[in-house]
């Protein structure tokens, strides 16, 4: 029996741990290696007449025995990183910490973020226990909190390998949860982070201090020196302004790895492109470099015959290469696509050294099970299958695998061509199984770029190194390229945007689209066309005629809910403006409209506070039929981007049998300068007798109007009776008065607000005023984002409910507000 079923069972482990919403204590997933480790040696026994069982019960004993092992091993791990949890009672406090930053920090507009590596931890002079190593913010300039405005200290130059003694809050990982959202709480935990938080660095705070360089991590210190030259040289140049800062972020991004450097409308044109994979330090690049090197050290070693009688010079030159990928990919920051090239690698070389002359599949096999081993969590990453599966197709498509025949010029550009399109045509459904989305000019952007990005821009970007004037003319490569790639993302279908598909139809296109570029008689080969059909034609669910839903998004500290019916859709709000860099649109909104094939008719924009509105204006460049209604003034900015219509009470329409209707503000409301609370768009939704009410961030005075008209049977207002609220002002002291609830009496009230806000949202005497009427109240920090259905009106379907897995949040100990807390502005 050959070594497959047991590669098999290496990943079936590992792949079968992940499933679990909580951890086993540690002792079962020891028991697990145990028993595995037993089952997989017994058949060595000769009392056991294992050759003489049925083939298919000893291959699925190794699967199993290798899977327990695995498995176990996977959840050992996971278990003992698990124990070093934030305890629940240091959230939001002040803590004294002592660390050592171990990695180079990541600079934006609103200040710093890094982790430190924690060597000492106290609370009000009694030494605590914290998790090893944490993330942390460090913002300077004007933050607001409870105490109003407060000048916070300017953060210094940071340098990897530092000592610091800093004063800081952390907070156990927590990230939006939405519909085929980031999951932003799996990243931290395969960083090996389990805590994040800001330093104290207000007027009143302790002053962090400088205790010294220590000297350790000496990699990021160097990574660090790199990065800041590439930006000295190229963006810190007379002249050089915006244009300049971009180029050096795409040339530091190729040489240290550091992805953050690249600005977002970058990111947006290669991802339009299909070219994003070659814009960080990925597997091409540490192949490309081990190649290189390889070739090298094998040139030079056949030079010598005391060397070449020692040690053969191809294995010098393979174990020179492998030495070589490892060494780029740890300058590159270990990323984990570079670490998974590096025991890709290591592993064929190793097998080769070995003697073992595997057919492909096998060996493809066993470098799946040993990346797996190592480091499971990649199994949940889209690069780790994108990777694999395109290796895979490209090795069964190619019917002269292993062969080396001499290959000129045009039959090299025709090969590369060929393999271009079947792994463009097979990864097709798992691309939009995995991104919703694929580029339509990928195929020619990437015969372009690939070349261009690996012989032409990275070389420059590494020799800069030695001889910094070549990283102007790695800037020229990427600025030329850059332009083309531009071209190719304006033309109007350069990106397919399609709904996303569930798991079953991304497997079906798949296959599909593998069995079309096998090596078969087209007849079988056009049978994968019906198998693509599913993720390519895939829509979700929508209500029926007269009925409706809502989708309340996890966007933090802002409100963004999408109403839909049966033909037409309204979104009210459009979520915060984080920094001035990143907003709700762009990271949540935008992404969650296309994952689902969303064609906005309305957009109402409550007022014009930017936890609102933050969001908007991506929301209406990616949605240019749109309408917007608002009650944002005149002179606001985005009175630019669309015509607005201005909220009035009394105005009405009706999609699909389902009734729209503002209630809030009145035409004379506007008169003055009045808060932009105080006239904030109130739209209650009926239909099919059921209805919800959402109120933006009204207070106690337009509550109490409304409540007193809806009384008031002589004025005509309409009821203000929901099913469902979403919670005004997100739960603010301001507002969901006594005469709001009574009137309205909802059974589910949604709060949107952010996890540990600064403003203590929602506020605990709020909360007090719906509990005394029986009214739920769901929350998004807990909840993620809501789903609710006029047709099933007293439930809520929360994303966290949705396939929960050990990593992510979980509720621990009592919730306390995060007092104090910066916020840029």
């Amino acid at each position: 029996m050959d070594a497959s079923p047991a590669l098999l069972g290496a990943v079936l482990g590992p792949a079968l741990q992940l499933q679990q919403a909580v951890l086993w204590p540690l002792p079962v997933y020891v028991a697990f290696v145990a028993a595995g480790l037993v089952l997989v040696g017994l058949p060595a026994i000769k009392t056991i007449a294992f050759s003489r069982w049925p083939s298919a019960l000893r291959v699925l004993w190794v699967v199993l025995a290798v899977a327990a092992a695995s498995g176990g091993l996977c959840g050992w791990r996971a278990a003992a990183f698990d124990q070093q949890r934030l305890d629940p009672r240091l959230q939001g406090v002040d803590l004294e910490l002592t660390g050592v930053i171990r990695a180079m920090p990541q600079s934006s507009e609103p200040g710093l973020r890094f982790r430190l590596a924690v060597e000492s931890a106290h609370r009000g002079g009694e030494p605590v226990s914290v998790p090893p190593e944490v993330m942390l913010g460090w913002y300077g300039g004007v933050t607001t909190g409870p105490q109003g405005a407060q000048l916070q200290r300017v953060p210094p130059t940071l340098r990897a390998g530092e000592r610091w003694a800093l004063t800081a809050r952390l907070k156990a990982p927590h990230g939006n949860r939405n519909p085929h959202g980031f999951d932003y709480e799996l990243w931290l935990w395969d960083q090996g982070v389990q805590a994040t938080g800001y330093v104290r660095a207000g007027p009143n705070d302790p002053a962090p201090r400088r205790l010294g360089q220590t000297g350790r991590h000496p990699v990021e210190r160097a990574r660090q020196a790199v990065r800041d030259a590439v930006f000295e040289r190229l963006a810190g140049a007379a002249g050089s302004g915006p244009t300049g800062r971009r180029l050096a972020g795409v040339v530091a991004a190729l040489v240290t790895g550091d992805q953050a450097a690249i600005e977002r409308p970058d990111w947006d044109v290669f991802r339009a492109t299909g070219v994003a994979h070659l814009m960080s330090i990925s597997g091409l690049h540490v192949t490309m470099f081990a190649w290189v090197a390889a070739a090298v050290v094998g040139w030079a070693w056949r030079r010598s015959g005391r060397l070449s009688l020692r040690l053969p010079a191809p294995t010098a030159g393979r174990l020179a290469g492998v030495a070589a990928a490892l060494a780029y990919a740890l300058f590159s920051g270990w990323g984990v696509p570079a670490q998974r090239t590096v025991w890709m690698l290591a592993t064929v070389v190793a097998l080769g050294l070995a003697g073992r002359r595997w057919p492909w599949p096998q060996v493809w096999l066993l470098v799946l099970a040993v990346v797996t081993v190592v480091d499971p969590w990649a199994l949940l990453q889209p690069g780790f299958w994108l990777s694999f599966v395109a290796v895979g197709v490209l090795f069964a498509t190619d019917s002269g695998a292993g062969q080396q025949a001499p290959m000129g010029p045009a039959a090299r550009f025709n090969a590369l061509l060929r393999e271009q399109g079947v792994v463009t045509l097979a990864l097709t459904p798992l691309t939009l199984l995995l991104f919703g989305q694929v580029s339509l000019v990928g195929l020619v952007a990437n015969l372009l770029a690939v070349p261009w990005v690996t012989l032409v821009v990275t070389p420059l970007g590494l020799l800069g190194v030695l001889a910094p004037p070549l990283w102007d003319l790695a800037a020229l490569a990427v600025d030329g390229l850059g332009r083309v790639l531009g071209w190719f993302a304006g033309w109007p279908w350069a990106t397919l945007f399609l709904a996303r598909a569930p798991l079953w139809a991304g497997v079906a296109g798949l296959a599909g689209g593998v069995l079309l570029v096998w090596r078969l008689p087209l007849p079988l080969r056009l049978l994968g066309v019906p198998l693509m059909l599913p993720v390519l034609l895939w829509q979700p669910q929508r209500p029926p005629q007269g009925a409706f839903e809502l989708l309340a998004a996890d966007i933090g500290q802002g409100n963004a809910v999408l109403v839909r019916t049966a033909a037409h859709t309204l979104l009210y709000d459009a979520g915060p403006r984080y920094s001035p860099e990143a907003d709700a649109g762009h990271r949540v909104v935008v992404p969650l409209l296309r994952a689902t094939a969303e064609r906005v008719d309305t957009l109402v924009l409550s007022h014009r506070d930017s936890d609102h509105t933050g969001g908007a204006a991506a929301v209406l460049a990616q949605q240019p039929q749109a309408a917007l209604w608002s009650s944002i003034e005149s002179e606001h900015e985005l009175q630019a981007a669309r015509a607005v219509k201005r909220c009035v009470a009394g105005q009405r329409w009706r999609w699909d049998g389902v009734d729209f209707e503002i209630l809030h503000p009145r035409a004379g409301d506007y008169e003055g300068a009045p808060k932009p609370n105080a006239v904030s768009c109130v739209l209650r939704v009926s239909g099919g007798g059921r209805a919800a009410l959402l109120a933006g961030d009204i207070e106690r005075e337009q509550e109490a109007r409304l409540a007193s008209d809806a009384s008031d049977a002589a004025t005509g207002a309409p009821s203000l009776r929901a099913d469902v609220l979403l919670v005004p002002h997100h739960g603010s002291k301001t507002s969901s008065s006594d005469a709001l609830l009574d009137a309205v009496r909802p059974r589910l009230a949604l709060v949107q607000a952010g996890y540990r806000n600064r403003f203590g949202h929602p506020a605990a005497e709020v909360m007090a005023r719906y509990r005394e009427r029986a009214i739920r109240v769901v929350a998004s920090p807990e909840c993620g984002a809501a789903r609710w259905s006029s047709l099933t009106p007293g439930e809520v379907q929360c994303e966290r409910d949705n396939a929960p897995r050990y990593w992510q949040y979980r509720e621990q100990g009592p919730r306390a507000p995060e007092s104090g807390a910066p916020s840029p502005r």
